[in-house]
């Protein structure tokens, strides 16, 4: 059965009063983003963990600074959120968004970078891609350096699809870029 167009408006109205938190997120776009950025954050941490302490895939330092962007979207993406659902003023709102939208974009610049330097296109950082110095018989220092195991940035641990985790960095953190403009656009608008 089809309502008509004004017995819809009234049931939608009657749900969205019977359900006033259905009606606040559908219709409050920087809650929406702002929660998506931090569960799509606390989710990519949480894989990272994962490749790290289960599938002991161990970061190199490149793979460890991509970590920031994560630890502080999941806490600013939580407080945006809960500020969007307590009605702050928009000009609050967007700041939070737009400061999760270049640290998201600066990440995927560093993803980026990253998936170069295992691909080759460019060096990286010396202090994780540089040769190794041979110290020559300097006694236990040489002993134990041989124990440590030193994690390349220049170096694919692991790839699905031909991606490796750095490129996937860059991708997810291109999505939260996106959603953190949709909303954005959204809340200026609203």
């Amino acid at each position: 059965m089809t309502l008509p167009n004004d017995a819809r408006r009234r049931t939608d109205v009657t749900i969205a009063t019977a359900h006033p938190s259905h009606a606040s997120a559908a219709g409050n776009p920087a809650l929406t983003s702002a929660l998506a950025i931090a569960v799509i954050a606390a989710a990519t941490l949480a894989g990272a963990w994962f490749f790290q302490l289960v599938l002991e895939i161990m970061p190199c330092p490149l793979c460890l600074e991509q970590r920031y962007a994560y630890y502080l979207a999941v806490p600013l993406g939580a407080v945006v959120a809960l500020a969007a659902a307590r009605d702050a003023p928009r000009p609050v709102l967007l700041a939070g968004l737009v400061i999760l939208g270049l640290a998201a974009l600066a990440n995927a610049g560093l993803g980026t970078y990253h998936a170069g330097v295992e691909w080759g296109f460019w060096p990286g950082p010396t202090d994780c891609t540089g040769p190794m110095v041979d110290f020559g018989k300097a006694g236990s220092l040489l002993d134990q350096l041989d124990k440590v195991k030193v994690v390349r940035c220049d170096e694919v641990q692991w790839r699905f699809l031909g991606i490796s985790l750095a490129g996937y960095n860059a991708l997810i953190s291109l999505v939260m870029a996106a959603i953190a403009g949709w909303g954005v656009m959204k809340a200026a608008r609203a």
